[in-house]
């Protein structure tokens, strides 16, 4: 099963941009995708299934043109789960979930921490959202969790270490919130089987970024433990060029 997570900064954005072209070239079994920035009414979905995908879950948030998840599925899973039952997760549309057979996908978008009350937001998020992990742990033990996590793990993850040590997204309550949530039970698939620095999944529009490569890696697919034997391979698509973001790959056997 190849999976691909990808925010695409606004779903009706990216496809002016060539997604679904883009989308039958990738050719991934299952893309979770983050910040649709759009309802189901507003999503040209004829053309999303004429290029390979019939099975599609949004989950948008209740502010229009805001936040909000998707999963696109060449097969139909055996059950859909829309957003997490916590009401202030679920007002801003960050999670949805499908279960296959032998492996469940989720697509997650975590909130950014771009002014104080946004980080303390974020903070109760990510509390909540480690509680709900570790009760569907119990139920669903094979569990892929796609997404922008909004936060670079370690100093590798990120183009300029010294200089963003007190900005969102690398300050240390965040990191060693990621690094417990991976300890808890998950495998960074990328860095499971890829230990080289410079590699990025999202760059700012100022200042050039993405060409000098200035980027942060705050998009993951994590595998829950139970998976670690089938992991074949991830990768980061940085080619791909719809969004500020670039997809995340895995492939599970």
């Amino acid at each position: 099963m190849k999976i691909i997570s990808y925010n695409v900064n606004g779903i009706r954005a990216a496809i002016t941009k060539g997604f679904l072209d883009w989308l039958q070239q990738a050719n991934p079994d299952v893309i979770c995708l983050q910040e649709i920035k759009a309802n189901e009414d507003q999503i040209p979905t004829d053309d999303i299934t004429k290029a390979g995908y019939p099975y599609q879950y949004y989950f948008s948030a209740q502010k229009r043109g805001y936040s909000g998840v998707a999963i696109l599925s060449k097969t139909e899973p055996k059950n859909i789960v829309l957003g997490t039952g916590i009401d202030h997760m679920d007002f801003e549309g960050r999670n949805v979930r499908v279960d296959f057979d032998t492996v469940s996908v989720m697509s997650l978008y975590l909130p950014s921490g771009t002014n104080i009350d946004r980080l303390e937001h974020k903070f109760k998020y990510m509390d909540d959202f480690q509680n709900y992990i570790n009760d569907l742990k119990k139920e669903i033990p094979n569990l892929i969790i796609c997404g922008d996590y909004n936060i670079c793990h370690e100093a590798i993850d990120i183009h300029d270490p010294i200089r963003n040590a007190k900005v969102s997204g690398f300050l240390p309550e965040e990191r060693a919130w990621l690094d417990a949530f991976m300890k808890s039970g998950f495998i960074d698939t990328f860095r499971h089987l890829n230990k080289e620095p410079h590699n990025y999944s999202w760059w700012s529009y100022r200042a050039n970024a993405r060409n000098n490569n200035k980027g942060w890696r705050i998009d993951y697919c994590l595998a829950s433990l139970p998976l670690k034997e089938r992991i074949e391979r991830a990768l980061i698509l940085p080619e791909a060029k719809h969004s500020d973001h670039c997809p995340v790959l895995v492939e599970i056997k």
